[in-house]
Order: structure tokens, then sequence, then C-alpha cells
């Protein structure tokens, strides 16, 4: 009997023990993992701090235009624009890669303080070296206006005219009329800046709208556009060179190449 008690006393007491164990441990859940946006050592969201970036893009040599560069002053510069000869922007029928007409005025384009035309009166060579109408000067005589009498129609097919600037010089916007009397569109307009007369040595191309590299200088990627008084500015950011090469082939209305003026806006080395 005396044994008996005692074996319900023992299992008394283990119960309690058990009892008290199970109030006592600490819980054996795992911890919450990390989440994978956040890993361990990395930094909050929120954290206005960037991470050192191992992915990040480096900087591109001349990617950054030099109108650009840190402590330059800039101002507009001054493009004095021809009366318009049509109301609007007619849209020529059957033109690939035509861009949209802004609607409005041209934004004012900054360049460096000092920034001027530095092509009027400069000498002017073409592909054609007898114009059907006009004289070859004219392209830099500093008459726009698309009256009969301030053009040069040059002959069929492709043709350029060359500028030459006298000096190296960084040259930030080049602007061309070649004929706003009518709205038309010129194929194959390719501008290029080269330190020689024979468009060897440092020949960048600036703006090229040959879609199918029919000029054979390459492939553009530029859109067609409709000439306008306010003529087609190209943005050179500030590349350097002494001649200005410009090439085009016919337009939408014929096969002849015209120009009324040439504009290229930069400053001497």
């Amino acid at each position: 009997m005396v044994a008996k008690d005692f074996s319900s006393r023992v299992k008394i007491l283990v119960l309690v023990l058990l009892v008290l164990c199970l109030c006592f441990t600490p819980s054996c859940k795992k911890s919450t993992p990390a989440s994978p946006l956040e890993p361990s050592g990395q930094q909050a969201a929120g954290d206005t701090q960037s991470p050192a970036s191992e992915t990040e893009k480096p900087a591109t040599v001349g990617e950054t235009p030099a109108v650009e560069k840190p402590g330059t002053e800039l101002a507009p510069i001054n493009i004095e624009l021809p009366r318009p000869m049509f109301v609007g922007t007619p849209q020529p029928t059957q033109v690939a890669n035509l861009e949209k007409p802004l609607g409005k005025p041209r934004p004012p384009f900054l360049a460096p303080v000092g920034t001027k035309n530095v092509a009027s009166g400069k000498k002017v060579s073409a592909s054609d070296e007898e114009p059907i109408i006009g004289e070859i000067e004219m392209i830099t005589d500093g008459d726009k206006e698309a009256a009969d009498g301030s053009y040069v129609e040059l002959g069929p097919f492709l043709q350029h005219v060359t500028i030459d600037l006298g000096a190296k010089h960084e040259v930030y916007a080049i602007v061309i009329w070649h004929y706003h009397k009518q709205a038309q569109v010129y194929f194959d307009v390719v501008v290029q800046i080269a330190d020689d007369a024979d468009f060897i040595t440092n020949v960048k191309t600036v703006f090229n709208n040959d879609i199918d590299n029919s000029a054979g200088l390459g492939v553009g990627q530029d859109m067609h556009y409709v000439e306008t008084n306010e003529g087609k500015l190209i943005d050179t950011k500030g590349l350097q060179g002494r001649y200005v090469r410009l090439y085009s082939k016919g337009n939408n209305a014929n096969d002849l190449n015209h120009y009324i003026e040439v504009e290229v806006y930069g400053k001497p080395l």
C-alpha cells in the first residue's frame, strides 16, 4: 500500500515538473528570415544614402554636350528668321519617317556666351560647280528669304556643299534653310564636320536622315522634316572642326537640290 502511494506521488511530481518546463521554456519557433528585398547588411528602404553601386554606368566620352560643361555661362543664340512664305505646316504625302510639326515657335537654343554665326561670308564650294540658279557664294551671304533670286539650285541626285570656316572651331549648332517658299521635304540630308577639306580626318556626322543608305554614308537615325522659315537647327554639342559639309538628294517635288542659307554657330579655338 505504501509502495502504491509512493508511486502515485512520483507520477504527480513528474506531471508538475513537466508543466513547469512547458511554462518557462523559450519558444522553439525559428526567427523570421530577412526579406529577400532587404538582405542582412543592406540599407533599409527609405535610407537616403545610396549604396556603393557596382552597376553604375560609367561616363561615356562625348556623351555630355560641351555646352553643359560645369561653369559655362549660357545664353540664347540670336537667329534672325526670314519671313514665312506660307501659313501653317502642310504635310507632304508619301514621305516616310516624317517628324510631326512642333506647332509653335522653336524654343531658344542655348550656347556659351560669345557664340555667333562663324559661317557668315565664308568660302563655299559644291559638288555642282555650275548651279542651275544662283551662285554658290549665296549660301553664306546672310540672305535667308525664299524669294526668287535668294536661293541656289544645284543639279539632280546626290549633291553637297562645303563651308570652310577658315580655322578650327568649337561648333554648337548648324541651321539650314534649303527652300521654304513651299512645304518641301529634302531627302538624304547628311551633315558632317571635319578637320580637312577632303573629309578624311576627324569626320563626325551630326545629322543623317538617309533611311536606306542611298547616299552611301550609312543609314541615318534622324527624321525627314518639312522646310519652314525657321530652318533646321542641328545641335552639334560643341564638336570641333574647320569644315562643314551638307549633302542632299532631291526632294519630294523633284530631284533638284536647293540652298538658301547655312549658318554655323560656334567659337574659334
